[in-house]
């Protein structure tokens, strides 16, 4: 059985949004124990096992591996680094030793490679300040050592999630309506985008010849604050939450990170704003 493209982490905001978007040409392969309703009947990754890993690879002869696997609770990262790392460094580190080399790889990373405060292009050093940060950039280090592969850093994707409760959207969203606690960082601002777009950009790249290092940006960076207020107005829902500075959470949070590229291209063009889109397909309930 021949397939085009694989997708390892269909149950991330991106991952799912990808296989929904493109069922006629993604296998994705979904978090092991997964059991949400909407991703039950896809595969589960097993990337502890080299074999497993080569048996997918033979059986599907993959032109692209769209790589989008990764823990990011940030707090989890923090209380236990091991756990992180096996999850986001050494899986991958496995699934490089047997990815045939015909297949070219997709590995989609996140602006958490940076920490401090300022705008970051494509030529910035990474500058993680959490586990979950250094993990990833580990992980990328890993990617450039494969010719023609291409590391792909986002921002915070706004959109759907499988079960209904996970991604911002979601997790605001639930928590909003089942009058639980909901605590928003103040003075963390992202280059937030809708999903679809984001995916859309991505399978873009994808399909390309580009190798080494994009961004993915956006028109601007918008606090947390600012999209909260946005995003339950949107949804029809009552404006309520808790804010907190990052300097309070016990986790290290993100402080302005703001994504830019020093492209020219057409992939360098930035993605609209959340809060500056008129897209509302991805409002609606999914899971």
């Amino acid at each position: 059985m021949i397939h085009s493209n694989l997708l390892f982490g269909a149950t991330s905001i991106l991952g799912f949004n990808l296989a929904r978007l493109f069922p006629d040409t993604v296998v994705p392969f979904c978090s092991p124990g997964n059991t949400t309703l909407v991703v039950r009947q896809w595969p589960g990754l097993q990337l502890e096992d080299p074999e497993w890993i080569k048996t997918i690879f033979s059986q599907y002869q993959p032109q692209v591996l769209l790589y989008c696997h990764a823990v990011c609770d940030v707090p989890k990262c923090e209380a236990d680094p091991e756990w992180a790392y096996e999850i986001n460094v050494r899986n991958l580190q496995r699934t490089l030793k047997a990815l045939p080399e015909q297949t070219r790889l997709v590995y989609v990373s996140s602006d958490h490679v940076f920490g401090g405060d300022g705008a970051y292009d494509e030529q910035s050093p990474p500058c993680p300040i959490s586990v979950y940060g250094r993990s990833r950039v580990e992980a990328e280090h890993l990617v450039f050592e494969r010719p023609e592969s291409l590391v792909i850093r986002t921002g915070l994707a706004i959109g759907p999630s499988p079960n209904g409760r996970t991604g911002h959207l979601d997790w605001l969203r639930y928590r909003t309506q089942h009058q639980l606690p909901t605590t928003i960082v103040s003075d963390e601002f992202r280059s937030a985008v809708w999903v679809e777009d984001l995916a859309l950009r991505v399978m873009k790249l994808a399909k390309s010849q580009e190798a080494g290092v994009r961004h993915i940006s956006a028109t601007r960076a918008v606090s947390r604050i600012e999209l909260a207020h946005y995003l339950l107005k949107r949804l029809g829902l009552e404006v309520r939450f808790h804010s907190e500075s990052r300097h309070q959470r016990p986790a290290p949070h993100l402080g302005r990170v703001d994504l830019m590229s020093a492209y020219g291209d057409e992939f360098a063009t930035p993605l609209p704003s959340v809060v500056e889109s008129q897209e509302t397909s991805l409002l609606g309930e999914v899971a």
